[in-house]
């Protein structure tokens, strides 16, 4: 399928955006861990989601869907390896998160995942794993996991977190269910640090603290136990950064209600960025508020802390004027995608002028044209694809189904932006 986005401006209205994907993620888990019934609200309907929800069930824990809520009934840690291979697709949380709560069910677990899940990094968390005494492999050449449950011994374990903060956020989340004290030790740079303190957030919200220090070394005093809760998840950041930087590129404002700058979500820092570039940033109404009637200047700006906001923010700076610097953003080329390559490459084919450096991105503001764009299944190049055809006449997206992995109504919220701008009479 092939999708022609369109050219609308100056924007007036609102668009709504899902569940935060990595929040129910994580409350998926502590509440499947937990003792009892646990309700996740505005939980996410995405793909990713879905799998979670379906290897968690498959692990003996009842998930259901009850309209926009997830209903979880806990175990208390009580959990039993699935008969048949659970499937994770090209979901990274989903494959991690599943690989340690492996450790606590009886039997063996085998997970299968995509070819390109296969080929992201994945020894860190195996090696960490296996370093607990956890028998677990995988072939390079295969898309199956399989680890056997042998319970969590506890102990000060090393885990390397360079290339992705998942590794840590999955052990973490199961420690509390380790046979003594439990401290990880962050190996390396933490990459996407924050989402370790998201991580942490949702664990207390199931009451279970954790020790800190200077964000290298956690831990649990296990054994301890979750307490099922009832835990609203605050809308998705990262999705909220496309209608953000619908309003940078096109002009006008564009409200996202649900998702605020004080939120420890990564990507709740996108507005200030689009600040720094000439938007104006305004708090309200229980959402956030972005305007441009201005210009649009480049800036240089260190991006680790928040990769996923990465493509969105390439979008604008094509439209920005001078160039652009995007520091720390080599993780990305671990992503669904290899991200960098994917930006650079399809962007191209607009005529923008893009290059990568190491771990750096420069972007100068270009004269565009139409072309089809591949999204290499990759849904945040969809989504930030289209912002470039608010604009550009005649960009065309080839599946631009993808969305569903974060975003499943993505393109229905951005016609209905559209819808409203056009009746506002601007």
């Amino acid at each position: 399928m092939i999708r022609e986005a369109r050219i609308s401006g100056p924007l007036a209205g609102r668009m709504r955006v899902p569940g935060s994907k990595s929040l129910t993620n994580r409350a998926l888990v502590c509440a499947s861990l937990a003792e009892g019934y646990s309700l996740l609200t505005n939980a996410s309907e995405s793909d990713d989601t879905a799998l979670l929800a379906n290897g968690l069930n498959q692990l003996g824990i009842l998930v259901r869907r009850r309209e926009s809520a997830l209903e979880v009934e806990g175990r208390g840690g009580v959990l039993h390896a699935p008969k048949f291979p659970v499937p994770s697709g090209n979901a990274g949380t989903t494959l991690r998160f599943l690989l340690s709560l492996g450790v606590l069910a009886s039997g063996t677990t085998v997970i299968e995942t995509s070819e390109r899940m296969a080929e992201r990094p994945n020894d860190d968390i195996l090696d960490a794993l296996r370093a607990m005494g956890v028998p677990v492999t995988h072939d390079p050449q295969s898309t199956r996991f399989e680890v056997t449950g042998t319970g969590l011994p506890g102990g000060e374990i090393a885990v390397r977190s360079d290339r992705s903060s998942q590794f840590l956020s999955s052990l973490l989340m199961v420690a509390p269910y380790a046979g003594t004290v439990c401290t990880l030790r962050a190996s390396g740079t933490v990459v996407s640090g924050h989402y370790v303190r998201l991580t942490l957030d949702v664990m207390e919200k199931f009451g279970v603290r954790v020790r800190s220090e200077a964000g290298e070394r956690y831990t649990v005093d296990a054994p301890l136990r979750y307490s099922p809760a009832v835990f609203a998840v605050e809308g998705d950041a990262s999705g909220a950064t496309y209608p953000f930087a619908a309003a940078a590129i096109v002009g006008g404002d564009v409200f996202v209600p649900g998702v605020l700058p004080s939120s420890h979500q990564p990507d709740a820092g996108f507005p200030a960025i689009l600040g720094m570039m000439g938007c104006r940033v305004e708090v309200r109404d229980g959402g956030t508020l972005v305007s441009r009637y201005g210009t649009l200047r480049g800036i240089d700006v260190t991006m680790n802390g928040m990769p996923d906001a990465v493509p969105a923010l390439v979008a604008v700076a094509l439209f920005a004027d001078g160039e652009t610097t995007i520091r720390g953003v080599g993780q990305l080329r671990y992503k669904e995608s290899n991200r960098l390559e994917g930006l650079a490459g399809e962007l191209t084919k607009l005529g923008a002028e893009v290059g990568v450096e190491g771990d750096v991105m420069r972007v100068r503001q270009s004269s565009l044209h139409g072309a089809l764009l591949g999204t290499l299944d990759d849904h945040r190049l969809a989504m930030s694809f289209a912002l470039i055809g608010l604009r550009v006449p005649g960009v065309k997206i080839d599946d631009p189904g993808c969305v569903r992995k974060s975003f499943p109504a993505f393109w229905e919220e951005l016609e209905q932006l559209l819808e409203m701008s056009n009746h506002s009479g601007r």
